[in-house]
């Protein structure tokens, strides 16, 4: 069996191709950057750089693959999303050329991931808010621009799934974060941000952080290594429907920051930025039906998985502070 992964030169792409490669399972990993761009090379795999906006290109890198996960799309954390609505729009390109592209290469099955920001903003203006259920997708009030996306994509694979046979199943991400990911540049998520901001303090770089918004707005946070096992089992089960995939554990910014200053063993002050793009005031995830339908959930703790992450990104500056 051939796996593709598109989107294989970014963070989720990434651990993804690294646990195929791990298992023994022949992988084709795809993504436009060039090589040198990618998060992680694993050499292991077929690495091809390639746009799959392009229908020639998406089928010629579907060609011979039994499963297609596809994880490309032009998106980032919420300063990237809500001010470039046109771009994360243009990845149903990707998402429309890659499920032809497996319906004519005769794919098995075929894995979309879509995100937590499908869903209708009216549910979720309380940071004490109830965690979302699959059904609060509809009415159809995503966030704009890459919600809407994510939203009709989805709708797209259930409708080859019923015209055309291609096993499609959909995961909803809630935020994942982890090692070996943007946490620089602008389409930087939250928990990526915060630590390097508290890294920079604790190195000497900076004299305080700067948090966007008041802070007490609240999310749930999936580590990557229960992303890559929810994703597999997804794609391998028989549940077609889409399904929430992340962490039920529910926090405020500022109950992360906490978390962070306890991992570096170090207090910083905080500015607060009223202006900047902060999304919606409060979203966590339902777990309900993914636990009754895979017999688990996702339960890193915020703690442990930030551990890893803030690691990771202190050694990074680290070391490009000693060049």
């Amino acid at each position: 069996m051939t796996v593709l992964v598109t989107g294989a030169g970014g963070f989720i792409g990434g651990h993804l191709v690294g646990h195929f490669i791990a298992e023994g399972t022949p992988v084709r990993a795809v993504d436009v950057k060039p090589l040198d761009e990618w998060y992680q090379v694993w050499p292991d795999a077929e690495n091809v750089i390639a746009d799959c906006s392009d229908p020639a290109a998406a089928h010629k890198v579907a060609v011979g693959t039994d499963d297609i996960y596809n994880l490309a799309a032009d998106m980032g954390g919420m300063g990237f999303i809500e001010n470039n609505k046109a771009e994360c729009m243009l990845s149903v390109l990707t998402s429309t050329n890659m499920l032809l592209a497996a319906r004519d290469a005769g794919t098995s099955r075929f894995f979309y991931s879509s995100s937590a920001c499908v869903y209708n903003g009216a549910k979720q203006t309380d940071p004490n808010v109830t965690a979302l259920k699959e059904e609060d997708a509809y009415p159809g009030d995503p966030e704009d621009g890459y919600g809407w996306e994510k939203l009709f994509s989805e709708r797209m694979a259930r409708h080859f799934r019923e015209d055309y046979g291609l096993q499609t199943r959909v995961a909803r991400f809630h935020n994942v974060y982890g090692p070996h990911g943007t946490w620089e540049g602008g389409r930087e998520k939250a928990p990526a941000a915060l630590s390097r901001k508290v890294a920079a303090v604790k190195l000497g770089l900076a004299d305080d952080i700067e948090i966007w918004g008041d802070g007490e707005q609240t999310r749930s946070f999936m580590y990557i290594d229960d992303c890559v096992r929810g994703t597999t089992e997804i794609l391998a089960g028989d549940f077609t429907d889409p399904v929430n995939l992340g962490s039920a554990e529910l926090v405020t910014i500022n109950q992360m920051v906490d978390i962070l200053e306890d991992i570096a063993d170090i207090k910083v002050d905080r500015r607060y930025d009223l202006t900047a793009p902060q999304g919606v005031r409060g979203r966590n995830s339902d777990n309900t039906l993914f636990h009754s339908v895979y017999g688990w959930e996702p339960s890193t703790t915020l703690h442990d998985g930030l551990e890893k992450t803030y690691a990771w990104i202190y050694d990074q500056m680290t070391e490009r502070s000693t060049a």
